[in-house]
């Protein structure tokens, strides 16, 4: 009797932790984590002195939520085409771990949660910010990815959204200095992205994506457009210098890990390599928070 039990108990508790394992794979936790750092920075910059440890909180968990939210109904639109790539095949949709109903209810609760917050512990204004980024995010670019490399530049906007939410939170309008956050993010995404792109190609071929640049996939005029647009954060230095967000040394700093992203894009465009498009991928992952952090710093 007391062996029954015991398994009975285990396989409950197994199928729960597979369950909680599942959902919390919905959230794609590493790249909703960026996203709620963006915004904890947003506030953070903006709040200055008057910085509270519990609004840092309310906003990062509330664009986690919104984000995690955004990317369960992606999933959940895209379950046919995820089941196709080997990179997402294994998810929990596709796989049926969770159907798509209990992920549509599942989305539903994180956003009306993350609204809450920002709301509450905010405005109006940057909860309005979050729900554009969701909308636009799961309705827009999720469905366009399919027809035009387009989706790129539309996906882009709620990739930098959060930054501007957190400066929001805090000013309650949208003004230059948040727009210059908001434009130092939407640059980054590119040539970060159609370094994904690039790797997974062959993959998202599959399934009829078509996210790099150029109609004729790895080639010469994708990468051109790869580097032409790592290079744009470069002149875009002069933005936060002239309004006061940066110093001297904020615009050198910000100048050299421009460059140091810009490198492999250069790379790239003359080699049409993947290790260089790896590198590039790598690059984008520290460009990010090192720009915060001048930010944060040098102001």
């Amino acid at each position: 009797m007391r062996n029954s039990v015991s398994i009975h108990s285990r396989r409950y508790w197994s199928f729960l932790s597979s369950r909680v394992r599942a959902y919390i794979a919905l959230l794609k936790v590493r790249l909703t984590l960026l996203v709620a750092i963006s915004a904890g920075f947003g506030y953070t910059l903006a709040a200055g002195e008057s910085f509270s440890w519990l609004f840092f909180a309310a906003i990062s968990l509330g664009g986690f939520l919104i984000t995690g939210a955004s990317n369960v109904l992606n999933q959940v639109f895209e379950k046919e085409y995820d089941a196709k790539m080997q990179r997402t095949a294994s998810r929990p949709v596709p796989t049926e771990k969770v159907n798509q109903t209990e992920a549509i209810i599942y989305a539903l609760f994180l956003c009306v949660v993350g609204m809450w917050l920002i709301g509450y512990f905010f405005n109006l204004p940057a909860a309005l910010l979050g729900i554009i980024g969701l909308l636009s995010y799961a309705f827009v670019y999720t469905p366009m990815k399919r027809h035009s490399p387009f989706a790129v530049f539309v996906g882009a906007i709620p990739g930098a959204l959060p930054p501007l939410i957190g400066w929001v939170a805090v000013t309650g309008a949208i003004d230059r200095a948040g727009l210059i956050l908001f434009a130092f993010q939407f640059f980054w995404q590119f040539p970060h992205f159609w370094a994904i792109a690039w790797l997974a190609d062959a993959d998202y071929r599959k399934a009829g994506f078509r996210l790099l640049p150029s109609g004729e996939g790895k080639g010469s005029s994708s990468s051109r457009l790869i580097l032409i647009y790592a290079m744009i954060l470069l002149p875009l230095l002069i933005l936060p210098l002239h309004t006061g967000m940066l110093n001297q040394l904020g615009l050198i700093g910000l100048g050299m890990i421009g460059v140091l992203y810009a490198l492999p894009a250069w790379r790239l465009h003359n080699s049409q390599e993947d290790k260089h498009a790896k590198q590039l991928l790598f690059a984008s992952f520290f460009y990010l928070p090192i720009m915060q952090l001048i930010f944060l710093v040098c102001h």
